[in-house]
C-alpha cells in the first residue's frame, strides 16, 4: 500500500463510485478495483461495500479514510515546507466555494494568486454552502468561501466581504419600471427558490425572519439547484428570485434581466472564509488564507 493507493481509496469514498474515481484519476475502473482489493488485503478486512448504486465505506473504511486524509495532507505539507525552504512556493492548493463565490469570485482571486505564485496548481470544488462546510470538516479541502455563517462549532469562520442581493426579474416584467417594490407585493408573485443547503436560501430566510416571514411565506413555484438554473427560470418566465447581483452582472448590463430593491428589507449578506477550527493549515493553504485576508482587508 502506498500514497497513490490511499489517494485512490479516498476518491472512491468521496465520489461514492469506482467509475467516477477512475475518471477523476484517469485510470480504468478495473484498476481502481484492483487497488482497493490490495488495500483490503493489506488490512485484512473489507473497506468498501459495493452497493448497486454506490460504493460506501464500511466502519473500518471510515476509520482508514480519516487517517488517509491526514497522511495525504501531511505529505502535501512536507513538499510545500521543503519548497518554501528552497525559496519556492509550489504544490496543489485545494479550495472550495459555494455557488456565488465559487463561480464568480474565486476565479478572479485565483488568477491574481497564480500570477504571484505561478508554480502553484489550484483545484476548486463548487457546491452549496452545506457541501463546502462538510468538505472542510471531513478534510477534503482546508479552506472554503461560503454565503452563510455556519453553526458548527468545529468551523472557524471569518467575514470576508459583503454582497448586495436584490430582486431579479426579467426585462419585460410588470415591475420593470419600478426601482423598488413592497414585500407585500412580492408575497403574491411566483418565486423561484434555491435548494436546501444553499447559502443564498439561508440568507433570504434570515432576512425575512426579521419581518416575521420565512421562505414559505413566498409564492414558491419552483426550487432549483444552481444560480444559473434560477437565472434561466427567470428568463423563461417561471418566476422571480433574490440573489447576488454579482451573478447577473452580464445580464443586467445587457438588459435581459433587471434588479430592483424591496422596501424594508436589508438584502446585504456576507461571504465567509471557513476552515476547520481544530486542524492546522498546510503551509500553502496558510499562504492562501493570508492572501485572501490581505486582498479583502478582512
Amino acid at each position: 500500500m502506498d500514497l497513490w493507493q490511499l489517494n485512490i481509496f479516498c476518491k472512491v469514498v468521496e465520489l461514492k463510485s469506482f467509475s467516477k474515481a477512475g475518471r477523476a484519476v484517469n485510470i480504468s475502473q478495473p484498476t481502481i478495483s484492483a487497488h482497493i482489493k490490495d488495500i483490503e488485503n493489506a488490512f485484512g478486512c473489507r473497506l468498501i461495500d459495493r452497493l448497486p448504486k454506490e460504493a460506501t465505506p464500511t466502519k473500518a473504511g471510515e476509520i482508514l479514510y480519516s487517517y488517509a486524509r491526514r497522511i495525504i495532507a501531511l505529505n502535501d505539507e512536507a513538499h510545500t515546507a521543503v519548497s518554501q525552504f528552497l525559496g519556492k512556493i509550489n504544490g496543489e492548493l485545494k479550495v472550495g466555494g459555494s455557488t456565488i463565490p465559487g463561480t464568480y469570485i474565486f476565479p478572479k482571486v485565483i488568477g491574481d494568486f497564480k500570477r504571484k505564485y505561478p508554480e502553484v496548481s489550484v483545484s476548486i470544488s463548487i457546491g452549496d454552502t452545506q457541501n463546502i462546510s462538510n468538505d472542510v470538516l471531513n478534510g477534503t479541502i482546508e479552506l472554503g468561501i461560503v454565503g452563510a455563517p455556519s453553526k458548527d462549532n468545529k468551523i472557524k469562520q471569518l467575514k470576508l466581504l459583503g454582497d448586495k442581493m436584490r430582486l431579479i426579474i426579467p426585462s419585460g416584467h410588470k415591475w420593470s419600471n419600478h426601482k423598488t417594490i413592497s414585500l407585500h407585493m412580492l408575497l403574491k408573485e411566483p418565486f423561484i427558490s434555491r435548494e436546501t443547503g444553499s447559502g443564498t436560501l439561508k440568507s433570504i430566510n434570515d432576512i425575512l425572519a426579521k419581518q416575521n416571514y420565512t421562505i414559505n411565506s413566498l409564492n414558491v413555484v419552483a426550487q432549483m439547484g444552481s444560480t444559473e438554473a434560477v437565472k434561466q427560470g427567470i428568463k423563461s418566465g417561471v418566476g422571480v428570485s433574490i440573489f447576488s447581483t454579482v451573478a447577473v452582472s452580464d445580464e443586467l448590463q445587457a438588459g435581459t434581466l433587471k434588479a430592483i430593491d424591496i422596501k424594508g428589507l436589508n438584502l446585504v449578506r456576507y461571504f465567509y472564509l471557513i476552515r476547520h477550527k481544530q486542524k492546522t493549515l498546510s503551509p500553502l493553504s496558510s499562504i492562501f488564507e493570508t492572501y485572501l485576508k490581505d486582498k479583502f482587508n478582512a
